[in-house]
């Protein structure tokens, strides 16, 4: 065998959806070349048959069989006139650009907070006074305090905390006249820290464990 016969991928044509491979791409142009639309029909029944036998773990997904058949399409460039079970797609809607996303613009004056706990706030402003309440708010008001001082390694008085708590539920949820503490800076801090110790420690028993003994 010489060089001269030997056939690159870069010289072939581009698989659409290559997941699929070369013959099957075959296939799917060999049925366009067919001339008569019944035999056309059956070519292509064949086809997504064996696209289907490729993948055998998404046969009990719904619309398993639809998908077959949007990507038969895709395939054949949406040159391909045969009787589907389903609306054909066009090549216009395949080409269609997406809705940009609307992402959350959020702008928090305290943001080493995270908008996790103003969500959590605007919630414990719905519920009705009692101790589920009292508990979440001093709940929230010790991850604030948590949050403050991973952005800020210094203590930090509880009064700093009511205040923002008191400013970020726009004045419903009061704790300055509290006589209750929150959780020491010390301990919090030496909570994080404990976890990220062993964290540590497991990765590097799991990586002793695989190192390779001579």
């Amino acid at each position: 065998m010489t060089i001269d016969n030997l056939e690159y991928n870069t010289e072939r044509e581009h698989l659409i959806i290559p997941e699929y491979g070369r013959h099957m791409q075959k296939m799917i142009n060999y049925a366009k070349s067919i001339e008569v639309k019944e035999e056309r029909n059956k070519v292509a029944k064949a086809i997504i048959s064996v696209m289907g036998n490729m993948q055998p773990h998404l046969r009990d997904v719904p619309d398993f069989q639809h998908k077959l058949w949007d990507q038969l399409f895709i395939m054949a460039n949406f040159e391909l006139d045969v009787d589907s079970p389903y609306e054909k797609p066009t090549k216009e809607l395949f080409e269609e650009r997406p809705e940009p996303l609307k992402y959350p613009q959020n702008f928090p004056k305290y943001r080493f907070y995270g908008n996790n706990i103003k969500t959590m706030i605007d919630v414990a402003n719905t519920w009705e006074e009692g101790e589920l309440k009292e508990a979440l708010t001093f709940t929230i008001a010790n991850h604030m305090k948590k949050c403050f001082l991973n952005w800020n390694k210094d203590t930090v008085e509880d009064a700093v905390i009511f205040n923002h708590l008191y400013e970020l539920s726009g004045g419903k949820i009061n704790l300055k006249d509290s006589k209750e503490d929150l959780s020491d800076a010390t301990s919090l801090l030496r909570s994080k820290n404990k976890f990220s110790s062993n964290k540590k420690s497991h990765h590097k028993k799991s990586s002793n464990r695989q190192r390779k003994r001579y």
